[in-house]
C-alpha cells in the first residue's frame, strides 16, 4: 500500500494542512480589517451584498475611515489578531508563497509517480458511481469498502475539483487583487468584474474550501478509520487493531499542534511587532522581488478603464488636517491655496525650490483613470490628473549620486502608531523604480475637479502599483534621501512605523 500513500504524499498533505491554517486564520484578519464585501467596485456602504458587522457607516464622503470599520478579533481565531492587517497581509504573502510552492511540488510528483490516476477519473462512469456514493452519504450511509481505490468515484471528482479548479481560482482571484498585477496587467482585473468581484468570489472560494477541508478531515475518522488511517498516517495496509490505534493517535496529536503552532505565531507576532515585521518582510521579499517588483505600471498606456468605470464612491483611510494637527493646511485652504507651497529638495540636493499650485499646473499634465485599493479591501476608480514625480525632480537637477529614495511628507499626522507613541507626521518613502514610473503622479485633480479636501488637497502622490497607504494625502514636501533607516523608525513610512506595514505596497 506504499505505492497508493508514500511518504511524499503524506509529507505535502501535512505541509498543506499548516499552510492552510495559515492562510485562512490571516484571511480573516484581512477580512476583518473591512468585514463588507460588494460585487460593485466603489465598495459604497449600504449596497454590500455580506457583511460581517452591525456598524452602520455614513453614506457621505470624507466623514469616516476606513479604520473606522475595523474590528479587533481574538489571535485565538485569526493570524495575528488585534486589528493587525499589516502583518496579517504578511503571514497570508508568506503562506501563498509556500502554498503554491508545496502544491506544485504535489502535482508534479502525481504525475512523475503515475499516481495522477488515484484522484483524475479516467473514465465517464465516474458519474454515475459518484451518485450512488452520494446518496449513500445523503443518507447517512458509509459506501462499502470496495468501493475505495484507494477513493471513491465522489470524492476522485471532489479532489479533482479542488486541487485542479478550487485551488487555481484562488490563486488567480487573489492576483487580481495586488495592485501590481492591475496596473501591470489592468485587463486581468477586468476581465473578473473588478477588484470587489475578485474578493468577493475569493471569498466565496475560501467557503468552499473551508466545508471541503471539514468534509475531507471528518470523512477520516468516519469512513472506514480502521483503513484509512493506517494507511494515511503510517503508510502500511494493516488492519490490526494495534496500527489503528497508533495511526488514530499520531492524527489528533498532529492535528493538535498544528491548531497550537498556528495559534503560538499569533501571539509570537503580537509579543513584538517590529520583530515579526522584520523577519516577514525578509522572508517575503525574495518573492516580491521575483514575481511583483519587476512589473511596472500600464494605467495610462492600455486604457482599459474608461469613463463608464468611474466610482460613485471613494473611501479614505485619514480625515483632514485639524486645527491641532496643522494649522497652517487649515489656513491654506481658507484662502483657496494661494500662498500654498510645496517644498522641494532637501540636504542632498544642497538646496530647496518652492513650488505654487499654479506652478505644477503649468508643467506637462499627466491623466489617466485607474483603480485606488487600499490593503483593507476596499477600491474605486477615478480620473487622476497631475504632474508626473518624475518632471517634479527634475527641476532639482541631476539625481544626486547617493539618492535612492524619494521621501514624500504631509500636511497631516499618523492615525495611529505603535504602542501609543505621539502621532507623528504621516510620510512614505517610494524607491527609484516606482518614483519614475509614468503613472506615479502628483495628483491636482480627481474626476476633471480639484481634489477633494479628504482625499488630499491640494496635492497628493499616486503610485498605481502600490496599495493607498503608500501614496501621501496633503503633500507638503519632497526630497531625495539615501535610504530610510535613518528616517523614523526606519522602516520606509508612517505606516511602516506603526507596524501595520512594511516596505512594499505591491501585494
Amino acid at each position: 500500500m506504499e505505492a497508493d500513500f508514500p511518504f511524499w504524499l503524506r509529507a505535502t498533505h501535512l505541509f498543506n494542512f499548516v499552510l492552510l491554517g495559515i492562510l485562512i486564520r490571516s484571511g480573516w484578519e484581512i477580512l476583518a480589517s473591512l468585514p463588507r464585501l460588494w460585487w460593485r467596485n466603489d465598495s459604497k456602504p449600504g449596497t454590500e451584498w455580506l457583511k460581517f458587522t452591525r456598524r452602520k457607516l455614513p453614506t457621505e464622503e470624507g466623514v469616516h475611515t476606513s479604520l473606522m470599520d475595523e474590528r479587533s478579533v481574538s489571535p485565538l481565531l485569526v493570524l495575528p489578531g488585534r486589528e493587525n492587517i499589516g502583518l496579517g497581509r504578511h503571514w497570508h504573502g508568506i503562506g501563498v508563497m509556500l502554498w503554491v510552492l508545496n502544491g506544485l511540488i504535489y502535482v508534479i510528483m502525481l504525475f512523475a509517480t503515475g499516481l495522477w490516476t488515484r484522484i483524475i477519473p479516467t473514465s465517464w462512469d465516474v458519474f454515475p458511481r459518484a451518485w450512488e456514493s452520494f446518496k449513500i452519504y445523503a443518507g447517512f450511509g458509509v459506501p462499502s469498502l470496495e468501493h475505495f481505490q484507494p477513493y471513491d468515484a465522489l470524492q476522485m471528482l471532489t479532489y479533482t475539483g479542488v486541487v485542479f479548479i478550487l485551488a487555481p481560482l484562488l490563486i488567480l482571484t487573489g492576483l487580481a487583487m495586488s495592485p501590481a498585477i492591475r496596473s501591470r496587467f489592468p485587463w486581468f482585473v477586468k476581465m473578473f468584474g473588478g477588484v470587489q468581484v475578485a474578493r468577493s468570489l475569493h471569498f466565496i472560494l475560501h467557503a468552499a474550501l473551508i466545508l471541503f477541508i471539514i468534509g475531507h478531515v471528518g470523512l477520516v475518522f468516519i469512513v472506514h478509520p480502521e483503513y484509512n488511517l493506517p494507511h494515511m498516517i503510517l503508510g502500511i495496509e494493516a488492519n490490526e487493531p494495534e496500527y489503528y490505534a497508533q495511526a488514530f493517535t499520531i492524527a489528533l496529536i498532529t492535528i493538535g499542534v498544528v491548531i497550537a503552532l498556528l495559534i503560538g505565531l499569533s501571539y509570537w507576532s503580537l509579543a513584538n511587532r517590529p520583530r515579526a515585521q522584520r523577519f516577514l518582510v525578509a522572508v517575503t521579499e525574495p518573492g516580491r522581488q521575483l514575481f511583483l517588483n519587476w512589473m511596472r505600471p500600464r494605467m495610462s498606456k492600455q486604457k482599459v478603464f474608461t469613463e463608464k468605470d468611474i466610482s460613485e464612491y471613494h473611501w479614505t483611510n485619514g480625515l483632514p488636517p485639524t486645527k491641532d494637527e496643522s494649522p497652517e493646511w487649515l489656513h491654506h485652504r481658507d484662502t483657496d491655496w494661494a500662498d500654498w507651497r510645496l517644498e522641494l529638495g532637501g540636504e542632498l540636493n544642497g538646496k530647496t525650490i518652492e513650488l505654487s499650485l499654479d506652478d505644477l499646473k503649468a508643467m506637462p499634465k499627466h491623466k489617466y483613470i485607474g483603480v485606488h485599493s487600499c490593503m483593507q479591501g476596499w477600491s474605486a476608480t477615478s480620473k487622476w490628473a497631475g504632474v508626473k514625480l518624475r518632471d517634479v525632480l527634475e527641476l532639482l537637477g541631476p539625481r544626486p549620486q547617493n539618492a535612492n529614495y524619494v521621501m514624500i511628507e504631509s500636511h497631516g499626522l499618523a492615525q495611529v502608531m505603535y504602542d501609543n507613541k505621539p502621532r507623528e507626521p504621516f510620510y512614505s518613502v517610494i524607491p527609484l523604480r516606482d518614483a519614475y514610473e509614468d503613472d506615479t503622479i502628483l495628483a491636482y485633480e480627481r474626476n476633471d475637479k480639484p481634489l477633494d479636501n479628504h482625499l488630499g488637497a491640494p496635492l497628493r502622490l499616486r503610485v498605481e502599483s502600490n496599495h493607498g497607504y503608500k501614496m501621501v494625502k496633503w503633500v507638503r514636501k519632497i526630497e531625495w534621501v539615501e535610504h530610510y533607516e535613518n528616517i523614523g523608525d526606519g522602516r520606509g513610512g508612517t505606516r511602516e512605523d506603526s507596524a501595520m506595514q512594511a516596505f512594499n505596497g505591491r501585494i
